[in-house]
């Protein structure tokens, strides 16, 4: 069982390049590595591959049988696949790369190149992305928080909050196990520089805690007497 779990965490690169031998050394390097690599040879089928968006990173020769390298890129990125594209070419000089990163390569490398910095620049780019991700989901003690498509789950179920609750759930994950204070709530979430002196702060708290406790789950937002809430899991 540990083995099969090991095997499904592997990184997953696709490798679409036309040299036989060229290709083998990369899918030899990143396999030795710990990546799962598959290769493809020809543009078309390579599209069709990348277009699954079932891999972490993708090696693209620039000039291939069927389908160039330029135009997968530049299909990818409009349809929607955010995997990270490492560009690798025998075209090295400057307006050649710049055009295989307006293209949509997030990562240029000429031929001939070292396998050590093919698989570094393989690793920066995973490593950029894992950072982007971070980025964009938050996540605390069950509770997820989607900042793209503005989605709140708790236990992998859906809450259903609105725009106001949306935000000051972000505010006390960005900041959990800190007591806000109302004022710093009402400066970020409302953009009150001063208390107006009402309980909207406390309504929304209110509300926002009925909702994460709704779904299950020991309570997660706390009041501190006097001073404000905070985002925590208490014993």
């Amino acid at each position: 069982m540990a083995e099969t779990v090991a095997l499904e965490s592997r990184r997953r690169v696709l490798v679409i390049e036309d040299d036989e031998t060229t290709a083998a050394e990369i899918t030899r390097e990143l396999t030795n590595r710990g990546f799962d690599v598959q290769w493809v040879a020809d543009g078309a089928i390579g599209l069709k591959e990348a277009s699954s968006g079932t891999y972490d990173l993708i090696t693209l020769d620039r000039m291939l049988p069927g389908l160039d390298g330029l135009s997968i890129a530049s299909t990818l990125k409009a349809n929607g696949v955010d995997t990270p594209i490492l560009m690798i070419s025998s075209l090295y000089d400057v307006d050649e790369r710049i055009e295989g990163l307006l293209a949509g390569g997030d990562d240029y490398l000429s031929k001939p190149f070292a396998l050590t910095e093919m698989a570094a620049r393989v690793e920066v780019l995973l490593r950029r992305r894992k950072a982007d991700a971070d980025r964009l989901f938050l996540r605390f003690a069950g509770l997820e928080l989607d900042l793209v498509n503005h989605v709140a789950r708790r236990g992998g179920r859906d809450l259903r909050l609105f725009p106001k609750e949306l935000k000051l759930l972000e505010m006390f994950m960005r900041n959990s196990g800190q007591v806000l204070t109302r004022a710093m709530i009402f400066e970020t979430v409302w953009g009150y520089r001063f208390d107006p002196g009402t309980n909207l702060i406390d309504v929304h708290v209110g509300t926002l805690r009925k909702k994460l406790e709704a779904v299950g789950g020991p309570p997660l937002l706390h009041t501190a007497r006097g001073v404000g809430y905070v985002l925590s899991v208490q014993p």
